[in-house]
């Protein structure tokens, strides 16, 4: 672009100034022979003087912001040195519409699905959290990963892949992580609430007070205040998504699980309202019920074992103890998330769906 976007309070109306102006532009070309391209700015310059890049993924918005800064650095350093004089529209338009420049242009290959998407995905340190985290970002999305785990900065550090310690539960802390999202990439179009815990087994009439707090703390309320402080963002997003990690407790508890289950199904009945709430502003709400997904950190070996045992069966056994007999992976859950929050479920909200490998009890 031979020139950057200029806004004042209102970025719209800065915007609709530049394609007016861009159009112009290309139509004193007087060329039937060139085709237009897209009249997105690749940079906007505000009032205060701030400069914010844009482009289709987070490697062509940096380029871009290479090139405003470079630009800006030139023109500081050429106005203090006597003033400078750019090039005239027709040797801008022959850089710019260059044949070999739209050749390479148009072989650009389109990108995964959810290119130009910003995600923010909870509990992503490890497990089914981190498995997400690296789905969406292979098809194409910038993904934040929440966690309060501090290797949350290690498990997921790539370009466009980082993570950030933020305690789910509190609402401060996460509304500051959003508002760093927003201000670092654009925005936010997909948010997978996935932190939870498994708090200890007991009935309820054996349960304590911090066992029953706990869960609600962290399996309930801090969904609820992730999704609050989520949704002035998603109302900007593109196709925006919000994605519930429940359980199949919640259509089919266990004796001894009061604490984790109920939680549960205070989550997805915080989704079914969410569904309601925010399906005029054409963001999809859902859940997703996983079961027995033991590749995560939570299952030690011995875990698995003293649990196989309590059940009569082997560790293998136990693992697969549903009705297609199948093992339930992180991969699995991430690959369903996947699914959830891209096309093909775009027209699907308010739904819950299981992840078992088949449950009498559910079905």
């Amino acid at each position: 672009m031979p020139f950057p976007a200029f806004h004042g309070e209102d970025p719209a109306e800065g915007l609709a100034v530049f394609a007016n102006d861009y159009q112009a532009y290309f139509d004193r070309a007087c060329d039937k022979t060139l085709q237009r391209l897209p009249l997105n700015p690749h940079w906007a310059v505000s009032t205060t003087g701030n400069i914010r890049s844009f482009g289709p993924n987070l490697k062509r918005a940096n380029i871009s912001a290479d090139v405003a800064c470079t630009t800006a650095k030139a023109l500081l350093y050429a106005d203090k040195t006597g003033g400078w004089q750019g090039l005239s529209e027709d040797d801008l338009r022959g850089l710019e519409y260059w044949e070999l420049e739209q050749a390479k242009l148009k072989k650009q290959p389109k990108g995964p699905e959810l290119t130009g998407k910003i995600a923010v995905v909870t509990g992503a340190a490890t497990g089914i959290g981190r498995a997400i985290a690296q789905k969406l970002h292979a098809a194409g999305a910038v993904v934040v990963g929440f966690d309060i785990n501090p290797a949350i900065a290690e498990a997921l550090s790539a370009s466009g892949l980082e993570g950030v310690v933020v305690d789910a539960t509190d609402a401060s802390s996460v509304k500051d992580a959003l508002a760093r999202v927003a201000r670092s990439y654009g925005g936010l179009d997909i948010l997978i609430s996935n932190a939870g815990i498994f708090t200890a087994g007991a009935h309820v009439e054996d349960m304590n007070d911090d066992n029953w707090s706990r869960s609600m703390r962290v399996n309930q309320d801090a969904h609820m205040i992730l999704a609050r402080a989520a949704i002035p963002y998603l109302r900007h997003g593109f196709d925006p998504s919000i994605l519930f990690m429940a359980s199949r407790n919640v259509p089919a508890p266990g004796a001894g699980a009061a604490a984790y289950s109920v939680a549960k199904a205070g989550q997805t009945q915080l989704m079914r309202v969410l569904a309601l709430e925010l399906a005029e502003a054409g963001i999809t709400v859902n859940a997703l019920h996983p079961d027995a997904v033991f590749d995560t950190d939570l299952w030690t070996d011995e875990a698995l074992d003293r649990s196989a045992k309590r059940y009569g069966l082997s560790v293998e056994a136990y693992k697969t103890r549903n009705l297609m007999k199948a093992e339930i992976t992180s991969d699995h859950v991430a690959k369903a998330a996947l699914s959830l929050v891209g096309e093909g479920f775009r027209r699907t909200t308010g739904a819950q769906i299981p992840l078992d490998g088949g449950n009498d009890r559910v079905i």
